[in-house]
């Protein structure tokens, strides 16, 4: 059967092939080379023979790092966050986008518009940090969950599979007696498990990785999350007083611990995706063509 279907193959699945192997290796040869670096003696990355083999291996970098409480600390944070983030942005977008399938809401055209408009329109960041100061959210862990909790985007993802679900379904629901909700619970969301998952991977991707909100309006280091600690310590690196105390005191040092540092924050999240990759294509597929 494999002979079978290389034969059936034509040159443009090999061309296609190819890219996809280009891509991928231009994608992971960074991470392989920071690799490299994290696990590099000082000397070694001083003389620049590091490339994509460790050169005089070792683990100081990551014993520094793990070893430092407030990595450690920002780390715990930022899967709370993460975690925490990911499920209230789930429920917000489910509670947005299963109303929105009903013929009988009334409005349903304007509320659609009106969510639309948000996606291309925004009020800019004084305005948001205006909006966040009268809110009482500065310098609140609050402000890192709550005005990003929904996606329109995802949302609209979420909404279009949701019409994919045949409306019998529903309709047989109703006729038993079902109410809105046990429908939602009962129905429409272990349908829907594909684009939740997809979803879920989108939130909790963009919550790992996110550090603008927490850049604009967090003070207290104890609020900071991972990326965002990564962000000051890679841009504090020139400042020969807080290099001391960060370690960074020599350049070899500094490159070594800098990757380590990116590696700490890009494994975790890294590891999620092989348990949701089955779900991924199927969600966005059937997810974005169905209206």
């Amino acid at each position: 059967m494999t002979k079978k279907k290389l034969k059936g193959l034509g040159t443009g699945d090999y061309i296609f092939v190819a890219i996809c192997v280009i891509i991928t290796i231009i994608c992971v040869l960074p991470m392989i080379h920071l690799l490299a670096k994290s696990l590099s003696g000082a000397d070694y990355l001083i003389k620049g023979k590091v490339t994509l083999w460790p050169r005089g291996f070792n683990l100081d970098a990551y014993k520094k790092v793990l070893g430092d409480a407030k990595y450690i600390r920002s780390f715990w944070w930022t899967a709370f966050l993460t975690l925490v983030g990911t499920l209230l942005s789930l429920t917000m977008t489910t509670l947005c986008a299963y109303p929105l399938i009903f013929d009988k809401l009334k409005g349903k055209g304007f509320i659609n518009i009106l969510i639309t408009i948000t996606m291309f329109f925004n009020a800019g960041t004084i305005p948001n940090y205006l909006l966040m100061k009268s809110l009482n959210l500065l310098d609140n862990p609050l402000v890192l969950l709550i005005p990003s909790c929904l996606s329109v985007f995802n949302m609209i993802i979420m909404r279009s599979f949701f019409y994919g679900i045949p409306d019998s379904l529903r309709e047989s629901a109703e006729l038993d007696g079902a109410s809105f909700f046990t429908i939602l619970l009962k129905i429409y969301v272990p349908l829907s498990k594909p684009v939740i998952a997809t979803l879920a991977l989108f939130y909790a991707v963009g919550r790992w990785n996110g550090y603008s909100d927490a850049l604009m309006y967090v003070k207290n280091a104890d609020y900071y999350p991972l990326q965002l600690l990564l962000y000051n310590v890679i841009n504090n690196v020139s400042n020969i007083e807080v290099a001391t105390q960060e370690g960074f005191s020599t350049p070899g040092l500094s490159e070594t611990l800098k990757a380590a540092i990116v590696m700490f924050s890009t494994i975790p999240i890294l590891c999620i995706y092989p348990w949701l990759q089955r779900y991924f294509i199927h969600g966005v597929t059937v997810g974005a063509v169905k209206e």
